[in-house]
């Protein structure tokens, strides 16, 4: 596979290694060819995928997470010795610019201009999911004694709340305890449907 690499190339009579050192400089070109025609504002274009769901505000459009886009980035600042990025992209669907920069300090992307980003956040004792605990209690309930006795008097009256509710799953979990008996009567059933 060797032979296939790219080293080949074709350096013209009036190539000048200490005058142009690379083809590149000898062509006046830069070696990231289209994605460096506005290197010299600081701008290179990259593709940038779309880091969450957004909405457009120029078509009221969404915009899925994952889109991929060609974007202009550029360096705008510093988090400590993080650079913050930012990149301007157009709407697929109409002519609205819409930039996203860099938010290092909470490890997120934040829109500046151009679109909304779509909330999807959501109550967890609402969608009776498992609450889980605050970091501020989880800290409390290691330092103060007193504070974890209450907490744990919480738990048991919880615990005891769902008691008949667990009673009720195991009762109806032994209805279905012998899956050989189940699957045969099933088979049986269908046989004679078959049969009919």
């Amino acid at each position: 596979m060797g032979e296939r690499k790219g080293q080949n190339k074709y350096y013209p009579p009036d190539f000048d290694p200490k005058k142009h050192s690379n083809l590149n400089r000898y062509h006046g070109t830069h070696a990231l060819r289209e994605r460096a025609r506005k290197i010299e504002s600081g701008i290179l274009i990259i593709r940038f995928e779309m880091p969450y769901n957004i909405w457009c505000d120029g078509c009221k459009a969404h915009i899925a997470m994952g889109v991929r886009y060609n974007a202009e980035k550029k360096k705008v600042g510093k988090y400590y010795s993080t650079p913050i990025y930012e990149f301007r992209m157009k709407c697929h669907l109409c002519d609205q610019y819409f930039e996203i920069r860099t938010d290092p300090a909470n490890s997120d992307y934040v829109i500046i201009s151009g679109a909304r980003r779509k909330e999807q956040r959501w109550n967890m004792e609402e969608n009776e999911q498992i609450v889980t605990e605050d970091k501020n209690d989880i800290k409390r309930l290691n330092l103060d004694p007193m504070f974890n006795l209450e907490h744990e008097t919480v738990d048991k009256e919880k615990a005891a709340a769902l008691i008949p509710t667990l009673k009720e799953l195991e009762t109806a979990k032994s209805d279905w305890k012998d899956d050989y008996a189940l699957n045969s009567m099933l088979r049986k059933q269908l046989r004679v449907n078959y049969t009919n």
